[in-house]
């Protein structure tokens, strides 16, 4: 979520082929956001292989990337909800000191983190699916910019490449 700024909805309903090659860099394709409006979403190197690594270890080949698991561990095919996603944000944030922590602060922190990088408030917007640049701005003509993408800049600020 702090990788590509998506909302709780969006990761839930995320499929392992939305995430497609587009100008040479991996991009989360066809999200289907809020007001039924579809956009695209850049994703930094480290987010593509995250999402790797979790389908290589779940052992899953296809379909839904985030699931619901079973109490003995077992990963089942129902998509895990958005209320799920929020349950597991929270129950993070309190195990980091944080118990206010919620699922949009990520999506906010994308923002804040990849404004702060260099990443142009435009293409923030277009990658956020806001409408209007004035809830971007709140949160920190113009086509969006594959080749240098806000979730690229999140490895100088995070630490990580």
């Amino acid at each position: 979520m702090i990788g590509a700024g998506l909302r709780r909805s969006e990761v839930a309903a995320l499929t392992f082929n939305n995430t497609q090659q587009r100008d040479s860099r991996w991009v989360i394709v066809d999200i289907i956001g809020k007001g039924n409006h579809v956009r695209s979403v850049p994703i930094p190197s480290w987010v593509k292989l995250a999402v790797d690594e979790w389908q290589s270890i779940a052992g899953i080949a296809g379909g839904l990337v985030f699931r619901a698991i079973h109490k003995g561990g077992h990963i089942t095919h129902d998509s895990i909800t958005p209320q799920a996603i929020r349950d597991i944000v929270k129950q993070y944030g309190a195990m980091i000191g944080r118990p206010e922590l919620a699922a949009h602060d990520l999506r906010r922190t994308y923002a804040k983190l990849a404004h702060k990088a260099g990443a142009g408030v435009d293409q923030i917007q277009l990658s956020l699916g806001h409408l209007s640049l004035k809830t971007t701005e709140r949160y920190p003509g113009t086509l969006q910019n594959l080749t240098d993408a806000p979730g690229d800049r999140l490895g100088r600020t995070l630490g990580t490449d």
